[in-house]
């Protein structure tokens, strides 16, 4: 729930707003608050307990496809490192099940980049159309700047290395990723 400071309550209105600016009505977010799982930058996450979670909610919603990060959780952030370890620990398995359950449930994992093309904005385009990848999103202005509003809306994790991500980070440009 996002309860690393104490502050849960509080990030699950501030991801409800930031879903809402999106276009994602607060009946189709989903908040999991498991003491197994807590908001902790340094705590692996249960891997079998979290594919369970993730496995019921894509039948449970009948989801086709699913975003997560890659190995490198973009920022090292253990608790998104524990997604992709959940997907790749189930993912064969998890295939099989998926085409008969959902009709075709597809994975894609976010790219994790070095500091320096993380932190270049637009001009990591150019090299990103370059290299090779399954899927590559590249937002307008607009898009852009919905994002912000977006991630303005988490004030309380608002500190100041996230203004600058804000500014010149390329995820608020650029994606690239992959299949799993």
């Amino acid at each position: 729930s996002g309860n690393y400071y104490n502050q849960g309550e509080i990030r699950k209105k501030e991801l409800e707003q930031s879903c809402f600016l999106l276009g994602i009505p607060a009946s189709d977010v989903t908040v999991i608050d498991h003491r197994d799982l807590p908001d902790n930058p340094a705590v692996e996450w249960d891997t079998q307990l979290l594919a369970a979670f993730v496995l019921d909610h894509i039948e449970a919603n009948n989801i086709n496809l699913v975003i997560t990060f890659d190995a490198g959780g973009v920022s090292g952030h253990a608790n998104h490192i524990s997604l992709y370890t959940a997907l790749r620990y189930r993912h064969c398995w998890f295939e099989i099940f998926i085409l008969f359950l959902c009709l075709g449930c597809h994975v894609l994992v976010l790219e994790s980049v070095n500091v320096f093309r993380k932190y270049i904005s637009v001009l990591d385009v150019p090299l990103s159309c370059l290299l090779p990848r399954d899927a590559l999103f590249i937002l307008t202005e607009e898009e852009t700047e919905q994002a912000r509003r977006a991630m303005r809306c988490h004030r309380s994790q608002l500190l100041w290395f996230r203004h600058v991500y804000m500014l010149f980070s390329r995820y608020m440009v650029i994606n690239s990723l992959r299949l799993l």
